[in-house]
């Protein structure tokens, strides 16, 4: 009871105090989605409808300013807000651009270009195929690891399901290297096969190309292969953020001035990662985390605000909590 009490009062100390930093200094709203499209499994809530989509960026145009991720923010009369996409994959070129396009809304993608072009999955994804869309398990799945070397009960749905949720963190923090011996383990344990679904692809280099080319798109970087920079060494961070800008600017012919932290959230990168993209020539990288965007923010450390698969109705009741949470 008492530390519900206290979660509330510290709800309401913390609005209060971003209420009166809104008022000394106009905020910036930035909003981070990952795909638009409608699935029939989405354990990660990264995917907000078309219809949806639409409607939310109906009531954005109709009551903000907008501004794109690289504009010059100092000269701000009124709120405003920015919408940014993580990851790369291809309904947002197919479902998400189309809209974008309709409504007149610019926004900003940042791609991770290692799987450009590919049949294969980001890794969240083809873990989820593997492990919760399969038909028949054996009894248990054993990792062969140095350091995570143990076994999980996968008889049925809900062991395999809890074996999703416990093995899925400790993918993240591991290096690729690994991170592909693993799952060469879970295609053999579950008898399938690396190749992804259709309605989970990345971008070919064409729809990168056509997203580009869009006067209401921006390119950014998003690293290669999507691990948590924090898990690198800085040798390590400094190719990931390096490749995948060059790679991006020789497929669209455009520089790439912008990035965002994979996951992004205050654990997944450090402030080694912030001097290595400052190092690379970002002018801004975009986090994960909750939170407005004013002068005195970090301009590589900007916080964005994740939206879910939200109707109008509680995606303006969203936006109201994120201007002063």
């Amino acid at each position: 009871m008492l530390r519900s009490v206290c979660r509330i009062c510290f709800n309401g100390i913390t609005g209060t105090r971003n209420r009166f930093l809104n008022l000394i200094d106009t905020p910036i709203l930035v909003l981070i989605y990952h795909r638009v499209t409608t699935l029939s499994s989405d354990p990660q809530l990264l995917a907000v409808s078309p219809d949806n989509f639409l409607n939310q960026m109906l009531y954005i145009k109709d009551n903000f300013p907008l501004l794109r991720f690289e504009d010059d923010w100092s000269k701000l009369k009124e709120p405003s807000v920015v919408i940014t996409f993580d990851d790369g994959y291809a309904d947002n070129v197919r479902e998400a651009l189309p809209i974008l396009e309709k409504t007149g809304v610019p926004a900003t993608f940042f791609v991770s270009t290692g799987g450009l072009g590919s049949d294969h999955e980001f890794w969240w994804d083809e873990l989820e195929r593997i492990i919760l869309e399969g038909k028949e398990f054996p009894d248990t799945f054993e990792l062969r690891d140095a350091r995570f070397n143990r076994s999980w009960p996968t008889r049925n749905k809900m062991e395999r399901s809890a074996f999703y949720q416990d093995i899925h963190p400790l993918i993240k923090q591991i290096n690729v290297v690994r991170r592909e011996n693993w799952f060469c383990q879970l295609r053999d344990w579950a008898a399938t096969v690396e190749e992804g679904r259709a309605t989970h692809r990345v971008m070919t280099i064409n729809e990168l190309q056509k997203l580009a080319a869009s006067g209401l798109a921006t390119i950014g970087a998003h690293t290669v292969s999507h691990t948590p920079l924090a898990t690198l060494s800085s040798a390590e961070q400094l190719r990931e953020i390096v490749e995948s800008k060059t790679q991006l600017e020789e497929l669209t012919g455009r520089d790439i001035t912008v990035f965002s932290y994979p996951f992004g959230g205050k654990s997944d990168y450090s402030l080694e990662t912030v001097r290595l993209c400052r190092k690379a020539g970002f002018v801004r990288a975009g986090s994960n985390f909750p939170g407005q965007v004013h002068r005195w923010t970090g301009l590589h450390q900007i916080p964005r605000n994740l939206v879910r698969n939200w109707p109008v109705e509680m995606f303006q009741l969203k936006i109201k909590e994120f201007w002063y949470r």
